[in-house]
């Protein structure tokens, strides 16, 4: 972070001084919402949430070295007083950008794949110089301005993750950082039921490049020219337009070949020449994923053979993201528990496919979220999908989940077992009666059900004598 006096802070975010705050002490480390992650000379921002109120550890915080709380209310420590604190980080952020004109920001949204391309973008981009960019998913309200103000002054470039719940959520994290370069993934059924329908998660999508500089300001907008709800965004900017894609786009991939891990390897072609691509992540949609952040990379400077380099070498750096690994007693865990929506789950279901390729495999899914009304008929057309990839076995967890079991029952020529179960401790014990050395088994869930602890059971536990024994 760049340093700021409260008093300056004060200005930007229209906060007043409280608890003795002295106007001239200085921020010089990360502004936090976690009292647990506070540096000396840093900023704690106490925010309200359903359990826990950050105003109750404003102590905490000024004893790890905290300079001030931003917070709602006084708290008995040096504080700024605001009346919203998302809004006052906002702010704070929109200033810190201001003072950092050398800083040149690409951004990038989409329904899927957002987190695994902000990370590969950002492995290219910090070739050529210090570079930003999220802790895992902090793309929305509270960790869009966190990210931005961990920039400082020796910081080139930020590549940030944009999210939204609805509409204008994209708009305002654009009036926060301002991208020069904006990338968009996909548009798919994330979030329908709270936007209202696909085309109203278009529209918000949209809006990134919408927030771009014209193409005379050097604004960029990558799109992917695979999806016409992406292409047909180029109508709302007046930033040059370039593609990626799989057919007939500016950045695309030939000779697409998985190996028996399931990572991509292709040739990378862009407008500046050729360069072949070997990828450490699993799954070929990937493929895509690395197309977009090779874009954004060549838009920033780096040449074909850096950016085929660095997508050989990049690596998951967020977790829970097709996190492959193998578990005690020979069977292959792929932990995608993040998050999920109906074409990451179809993405997650093909490379378990791949994987497993003469081996048996099991799918542990749950819930999609925030599908409204789409939520039945996309829980149905994933477990026809599940069964069609030939799984062994398919456990759905939770009672939102339970459509997943009806679309693979009904799916003619399936021979696989499908099993129901109301929680994590019941999914657990039902794969552990079930699987063998050699087996693969998926992991895949909206965040919320908490999925992640059925892959970390598997992989911290000792096999079973029913798995030693094969």
């Amino acid at each position: 972070m760049i340093p700021l006096s409260l008093d300056e802070i004060a200005r930007a975010t229209g906060a007043r001084l409280d608890g003795g705050a002295d106007p001239a002490a200085v921020v010089t480390g990360p502004v936090v919402i976690d009292s647990r992650r506070v540096s000396p000379g840093g900023l704690f921002a106490a925010v309200e949430g359903e359990r826990v109120d950050g105003h109750d550890y404003a102590a905490t915080a000024r004893a790890a070295g905290a300079v001030a709380m931003l917070g709602t209310r006084p708290a008995g420590v040096p504080a700024l007083i605001v009346d919203d604190v998302p809004g006052a980080l906002a702010k704070l952020a929109q200033e810190a950008v201001a003072r950092l004109p050398q800083v040149t920001i690409a951004g990038l949204t989409g329904s899927a794949g957002k987190t695994s391309t902000k990370d590969l973008t950002a492995q290219l981009v910090e070739r050529l110089g210090p570079t930003i960019s999220p802790e895992g998913s902090y793309n929305n309200e509270f960790g869009f301005p966190l990210t931005v103000l961990r920039a400082d002054e020796q910081t080139r470039f930020m590549v940030l993750e944009l999210a939204a719940r609805g509409p204008g959520h994209i708009a305002f994290l654009c009036e926060i950082a301002p991208p020069r370069v904006g990338a968009v993934l996909n548009v798919g059924h994330a979030h329908t039921g709270e936007f209202g329908g696909i085309e109203q998660v278009a529209r918000a999508k949209g809006e990134l490049p919408a927030a771009l500089p014209a193409a005379t300001a050097g604004g960029v907008a990558i799109l992917n020219a695979d999806d016409h709800r992406v292409r047909a965004m180029a109508s709302r900017t007046e930033a040059r337009i370039v593609t990626f894609g799989l057919d007939g786009a500016d950045f695309t991939a030939t000779g697409v070949r998985l190996d028996e891990l399931g990572r991509p390897s292709f040739t990378l072609i862009t407008p500046a020449g050729s360069a072949p691509v070997q990828m450490q992540l699993h799954g070929a949609h990937q493929v895509p994923n690395a197309l977009a952040a090779a874009a954004i990379a060549a838009e920033l400077g780096l040449d074909p053979g850096g950016i085929a380099d660095g997508l050989s070498t990049a690596t998951a750096r967020s977790r829970w993201r097709m996190e492959v690994q193998q578990a005690p007693g020979g069977v292959t865990v792929i932990n995608d528990a993040y998050n999920a929506n109906p074409e990451s789950v179809r993405a997650a279901l093909d490379a378990l496919g791949h994987l497993a390729r003469g081996r048996r495999s099991f799918a542990v899914l749950g819930q999609m979220a925030e599908l409204g009304e789409e939520s039945r008929d996309s829980h149905l057309e994933a477990g026809e999908h599940a069964a069609g990839t030939g799984v062994a076995g398919l456990i759905v967890v939770g009672k939102e989940a339970e459509p997943i079991l009806d679309g693979a029952l009904a799916t003619s020529g399936w021979h696989g077992e499908a099993i129901g179960v109301p929680d994590i401790p019941a999914a657990i014990a039902a794969l552990r009666g079930r699987l063998n050395a050699g087996d693969v088994v998926l992991v895949k869930a909206s965040r919320a059900a908490g999925l992640e602890r059925v892959a970390a059971e598997l992989l911290s536990q000792p096999p079973s004598e029913k798995e030693t024994a094969q």
